[in-house]
């Protein structure tokens, strides 16, 4: 089911739990229509920061206003806010500040805005200070959710988000857990470890943001074709949750990873880390970008760079060890 992309999600439930956290201040670098801040600057001008073409400094900025008890909520593209490492990582990082920073417009489905606009490595980045929480929600229902986790909680957070719409895949019962991935698709009554040690899945994918519904779609396809697969939403990228690795090992003949990141620090390092940590055993094939982006529509990138739902079917088939009929 179509439905928002995460940044609007966002953008919305901002607004509504302004009144809960009254220290919430959000912050802008010329870019409060497309990071969908708008509606609340207009709400609640007094606690808008519009700070223009300068995020190194909204960074200090915010750094400041969250020693003086304020919950600054920092937004621009991913690659803008990545790119200032090195601030954030002493504003930030290093000082443990309350600062909560939101990079939109994430990946390759930025689209049409081609290279210079894409955040590829930002997950990489951040993810290489000690204490920093990312989150990648892969829909509306889990990104209102993630807002509040991320408001409630005291430390610096990265929420990472998507310009392009994304289909629902969380039902009416959703509820956000921090650090723990979540099955998004799997077959009917699970899957248990047979008695042979025969792995009963042909693989598990872990996906993120706005690769989930693609894997969702790779999932039915190959269901369709008679394959047992599990999609598991990887909406915490650090800390990562290493028992769902262990969990994949032990059911699965392969695990596969598709990020709209670059393969290197991100979901699929954090995923090979976890299994080499517990020799675990079992293959892990990433899909991810490979090289800088390019200009073009989503659904012709996601294809490109070998992220779309048939690139996923073939990592997961590819090679198989398949059970004789």
């Amino acid at each position: 089911m179509a439905g928002a992309a995460t940044r609007e999600a966002f953008g919305e439930a901002i607004v509504e739990l302004a009144d809960q956290f009254p220290h919430m201040v959000v912050m802008d670098a010329d870019l409060s229509k497309s990071t969908m801040t708008q509606a609340f600057a207009k709400k609640f001008p007094a606690r808008h920061l519009e700070l223009g073409i300068a995020e190194q400094n909204m960074v200090g900025v915010g750094a400041g206003l969250a020693l003086c008890g304020k919950i600054p909520v920092m937004t621009s593209f991913a690659c803008f806010l990545a790119g200032r490492l090195e601030t954030i990582r002493v504003a930030v990082g290093y000082n443990r500040t309350n600062v909560k920073l939101v990079g939109t417009h994430a990946g390759l489905g930025i689209g049409e805005d081609g290279a210079s606009q894409m955040g590829l490595e930002d997950v990489s980045a951040l993810r290489a200070l000690p204490g920093m929480i990312i989150l990648q929600p892969a829909d509306a229902a889990e990104t209102r959710q993630a807002v509040r986790w991320m408001l409630e909680h005291e430390g610096p957070v990265y929420l990472r988000l998507t310009r392009q719409k994304l289909d629902d895949c969380h039902g009416a019962d959703y509820q956000f857990c921090m650090g723990r991935a979540d099955e998004v698709f799997g077959p009917p009554g699970g899957v248990a470890r047979p008695p042979d040690g025969r792995s009963r899945l042909q693989a598990t994918i872990f996906a993120s943001g706005g690769t989930v519904p693609e894997a969702i779609r790779a999932g039915r396809e190959l269901e369709s074709r008679g394959f047992k697969v599990r999609v598991m939403n990887a909406g915490t990228l650090h800390p990562f949750d290493g028992e769902a690795v262990v969990r994949a090992a032990k059911t699965s003949q392969r695990i596969v990873t598709v990020e709209d990141h670059n393969v290197v620090g991100g979901l699929g390092s954090a995923v090979s880390e976890c299994a080499a940590k517990d020799a675990l055993g079992v293959p892990v094939v990433a899909l991810g970008a490979r090289a800088f982006g390019e200009s073009g529509l989503p659904a012709e990138l996601y294809e490109k760079f070998g992220i779309s739902s048939g690139h996923i079917v073939d990592a997961c088939l590819r090679n198989l060890d398949l059970p004789e009929n």
